[in-house]
């Protein structure tokens, strides 16, 4: 327990709250005369905590996003592949209390059971602390790595930019193929976007759909320079 209090930075008063975040429910299963209890309820605390703290810092980061991408990019931080690699991070694994069936079946490394410890020992930390702390680690561990990738993949220049346009009446919104190049095994395809028939942006990429973005995503440069 030591060793993963010291990769969590993180040292627990209670530590009775970290042993329950490890015990999987195939575990208390086994010893249900021995008052172990699993770790579902942390679970359970831990999924809302985490998306609480996931979007407390996208809308204090990002004032210019609208709610459809927030919720996008909250859902790639806090989905299951994210939590399995804070929790390969951790070495969380090594951890935990499985039963004997769960054991055989390699549990201990199935990325389903790995997310959920990782949101119960996020609960347990709160319990035992407050939420600033299991802020911090969160940030630390998870949204201070994966943020600024996953932002921009999933941020929707298209939408901003229409919602941008349509706050004036009477603006119009459209792209055009600029020109293609490369073989048809891939191909480069190049947009402009226009306001009111005139050129704001222009982009490249390697779908139609990825150089629209790439044009839309250039308009708000633009416009954001000129304001």
């Amino acid at each position: 327990m030591k060793k993963l209090e010291e990769r969590l930075q993180y040292t627990f008063r209670d530590p009775s709250l970290l042993a329950e975040a490890l015990n999987h429910s195939s575990y208390a299963n086994e010893h249900r005369g021995g008052g172990v209890t699993s770790n579902e309820r942390l679970e359970f605390l831990g999924d809302a905590i985490l998306g609480f703290v996931t979007a407390e810092h996208l809308f204090k980061t990002y004032g210019q996003l609208p709610e459809g991408d927030l919720t996008r990019i909250r859902a790639a931080l806090v989905c299951e592949q994210s939590l399995y690699e804070v929790a390969r991070q951790l070495e969380l694994g090594q951890y935990l209390k499985l039963g004997k069936g769960e054991e055989s079946g390699g549990g201990r490394q199935r990325q389903s059971i790995l997310a959920d410890a990782v949101e119960a020992v996020f609960a347990a930390i709160y319990l035992d602390s407050d939420i600033q702390s299991i802020s911090a680690i969160i940030h630390r561990v998870l949204l201070d790595k994966a943020d600024a990738h996953v932002v921009e993949e999933r941020k929707d220049y298209k939408t901003t930019l229409q919602e941008l346009v349509q706050r004036e009446e009477g603006r119009t919104l459209t792209y055009q193929l600029a020109g293609e190049s490369g073989p048809d095994h891939n191909k480069t395809f190049r947009f402009e976007v226009l306001i009111n028939g005139q050129r704001a942006g222009e982009g490249e990429g390697h779908s139609k759909k990825e150089a629209e973005q790439a044009a839309a995503r250039d308009a708000l440069a633009r416009l954001s320079r000129e304001a």
